[in-house]
Order: C-alpha cells, then structure tokens, then sequence
C-alpha cells in the first residue's frame, strides 16, 4: 500500500511510520523536515507546514490511505482534507479519549457522550484538547463519511515517549526502596504500548475498515500497585509501596486520578479495537523497552511528576507521623 503519514517524526507517529515499513508498505512522510531516527529505512519526506497551512508538497501524488498524527485544530484537518481531495483512499485520524464528556461511567465504550466541539480557538491545552479533538474528527467524517476512520487512543507508553508519564514510574520503580503511592492501590489505570497502537492503525488501513475505535490496555484489568510491581519487576529491583492520602500533599503524581470521574478515564471498553486486531504487549516488556530507552538517553529531567527531593520529604513525613 502507499501510505501518508501526516507528522510522524516524534512518538505516536514514529511508531505508525515504523510498523508500516517494517510491514513492506510505501510510506510518505509528510512532515517540517525531520528525518525518523534509528528506523531502518526512511519513508519519503515531503516537507511542509500545517501550522502556517503550507501544503503545498502536497499538491500531486495519490495514496491508498493518509493517517493523520498531527491534526491538533479542526484546520488542520479541513485543510488537509481540501488540499488532498479524493487523491487517498481511507483518511485515518488518530484522536484521543480527552474527546469524551467526564463521568459516561465505567466501560463506556465508542458511543459514550463527546465533549462540545470547539470551533473558536487554536490554543491546545487541558481544558480545550478534548473539545478540539471533537471539532477535528466532525472536519474529517463530514468530508470523507465512510472512508473516515477514528482512532481515539487512551494514555499511551513505549520509548520516544516525551510525556514521561508511565517513564516517571519505570524509572522511578527502578531506583527500587519506599516509593510513594499517593492514591488508592486498587486504582485502575489503563496503559497501551504505542506499538501495539500502530499496529492497530496500520492493520486498520491494510483491511480498509471505517468506524471509530477506543485504543486502551493492557488486555486485563491494571491497577496503580500492579503497574508499578510490573515496573519492578523489569528493572529487577525491590519497592515498598508507601501508602499516603492524595488530599495530603500537592505534589502531582502521573497516572493518579483520585477523583472518582476521572478516574473513570481508566475504565473505558476497547473491545472493539480489540475485535479488530488490535495486540497487547505485556506491561513488563514495555516497561523494560522504556528503562533501556531512558537510560540511553541519559535520563533526562521529567516533565512530570515529584523530584527526588519532594519524595524524601513526603517519606520523612509519613514515617515522622
């Protein structure tokens, strides 16, 4: 097949861009310039710019399917939908569940009630990620109806991450002694290895299917004490959970929904995507894929979650208690 990825230079689009040519098909990358390191082979690079509506290295060409990565904004989609026409076949976005309204209640699936579109503004943050999200995916099926497919993954895990969500955990777990757990043990959590989220994608496209798809994992119910035993377990070291009240402490913690709404984030039904292929990599390899990746890059500051530091001190605290 000949396939164009719109961005795919970092995380979720390397991934895709990966499992499409390791699976023999021609992929077109259309992207700012950035070549994909470490695959290897590169797909074709057309250069542009959806930030500034620059399609222009789009203008020729025909593909049997386009998988976007990169729509943030409604214009993005609606202009690459102008620019690109009936040259592709199936048009695959790939969304996020921040398009669902809070509190459809656990194992919702696809049909769960979406967040207002948002149609007024460019600027991507928490509050308007998901209504963005709703206001792209209405651009793309009404222009391509049945050759649109919506993929709407869940919190995502794997090397190249630059959320450092789970990578806080893995890296954190590895340091191995009394780890703070600010949450209740039993919390679900749902965690999908991106490369199990590109061969969904690429399966996808390859079988020509439309609809939407939740994009969640593991296979089997996770929880935050079991998450983080798994951590241990790849890196091979010994933790010790230390249990401590949310409402305690302001430091953020990754992955932690104490209110029960969102916590509910965590129980979507993916059956559906699993149904269409849709593998599960078991946590412990992801988690021992992810340590090997950060520590190659030399384990960089986290975007996210307690410094060393601020852990101490919350150990000091409770064991002063």
């Amino acid at each position: 097949m000949r396939i164009l990825v719109l961005g795919g230079t970092s995380f979720v689009g390397r991934a895709i861009v990966d499992d499409a040519l390791r699976s023999g098909h021609e992929v077109t990358l259309f992207a700012r310039g950035r070549t994909v390191p470490g695959l290897r082979s590169q797909p074709v690079l057309l250069r542009g710019d959806r930030r500034n509506g620059d399609y222009a290295a789009l203008a020729e060409g025909t593909w049997d399917a386009v998988v976007d990565v990169g729509g943030s904004v409604p214009r993005h989609v609606r202009q690459a939908g102008e620019t690109l026409g009936d040259r592709v076949g199936r048009y695959l976005f790939v969304s996020s569940h921040a398009v669902y309204a809070p509190g459809a209640g656990p194992g919702a699936d696809e049909s769960a009630p979406l967040r207002t579109p948002e149609w007024d503004t460019e600027e991507v943050g928490p509050d308007t990620r998901g209504p963005l999200g709703v206001a792209c995916e209405q651009e793309l099926t009404s222009r391509y109806g049945g050759r649109a497919t919506v993929v709407r993954p869940g919190i995502l895990a794997g090397p190249y991450d630059g959320g450092d969500q789970f990578t806080y955990w893995v890296r954190r777990a590895a340091r191995g002694g009394r780890v703070v757990l600010p949450a209740d043990p039993g919390q679900p959590v749902q965690l999908l290895d991106v490369r199990d989220l590109a061969r969904l994608v690429v399966r996808l496209v390859e079988e020509d299917r439309g609809g939407v798809f939740n994009a969640m994992g593991p296979a089997e119910p996770l929880t935050l004490m079991g998450m983080l035993r798994a951590c241990a377990r790849a890196a091979g070291s010994e933790v010790e959970p230390v249990l401590v009240p949310p409402e305690t402490i302001k430091a953020r913690f990754p992955l932690v929904r104490p209110d029960p709404v969102w916590e509910q984030t965590f129980q979507r039904d993916f059956g559906r995507a699993r149904e269409a292929g849709l593998p599960s990599t078991p946590l412990v390899t992801t988690a021992a894929d992810v340590l090997a990746w950060d520590r190659e890059r030399g384990e960089p500051p986290l975007g996210v979650g307690p410094t060393e530091e601020v852990e101490r001190v919350l150990l000091s605290y409770v064991q002063g208690a």
